[in-house]
């Protein structure tokens, strides 16, 4: 497959057992063992950035920002750090090779049909530009897959603990209005982090990085992200 338009494409095993595994607050919630601690001190967490000036990234960040825009009425998805929690989430968290190999192939096909339709890559794209794209790969079954997949990511950015990557002092909480549960749980207590979901090191699979977006792809070779 080469393509969002690729008439072989089928839904990434991952994609369809999405909605039933995953409930990513429900899952925080799962370190109660945490004791209550103040939101400023949460995030001041060690969190790691993704380098948004190589690829995958430097592509996810546009797009990104370009769903959730920034505006006067509420945050977008840079003040969220919507590519800061994703980076966090393919890096540390039980998310499947096959969700992460589609996320990072999307990259590409989308940067190979924005330089075939406008000779540029999506980030160097206008806004009205990056629209039509967007709304134009929406139409295949594959780029509306990968355009939810990175929705569900925003929403879960927004609505996280901070100590996950996004959402720092609790940014998308305050917009909503929205009270959340106690305790948070810090870094080294997250759930990913508690002994039964934690992974091995050893089975996780890298996104390759490159500053080439048309060049983007997945690699098997054991390391962590």
């Amino acid at each position: 497959m080469n393509s969002f338009f690729d008439p072989n494409y089928q839904v990434p095993h991952a994609l369809k057992k999405r909605l039933s595994r995953r409930n990513f607050l429900k899952s925080a919630a799962l370190a109660t063992a945490v004791s209550a601690i103040p939101l400023s001190t949460l995030t001041q967490a060690k969190i790691e950035l993704a380098d948004t000036s190589i690829e995958p990234w430097k592509s996810l960040d546009a797009v990104l920002q370009h769903l959730l825009p920034s505006s006067k009425t509420g945050p977008g998805a840079k003040e969220i750090q919507a590519i800061h929690y994703l980076y966090n989430v393919v890096k540390s968290q039980p998310v499947e090779q096959a969700e992460k190999e589609f996320i990072s192939k999307g990259v590409g096909w989308l940067n190979g049909y924005t330089q075939g339709k406008e000779q540029a890559d999506f980030v160097e794209l206008s806004t009205e530009k990056k629209e039509a794209s967007l709304r134009a790969i929406s139409k295949s079954r594959a780029g509306e897959n990968w355009i939810s997949t990175l929705l569900t990511y925003i929403f879960e950015a927004m609505l996280s603990p901070p100590s996950y990557g996004g959402n720092p002092d609790g940014i998308g909480w305050k917009w909503l209005n929205h009270q959340a549960g106690f305790p948070l749980p810090p870094q080294g207590k997250r759930y990913y982090e508690i002994p039964s979901y934690a992974l091995d090191k050893s089975q996780r699979i890298e996104i390759n990085t490159s500053t080439n977006a048309n060049k983007v792809e997945p690699k098997s070779s054991g390391k962590a992200l």
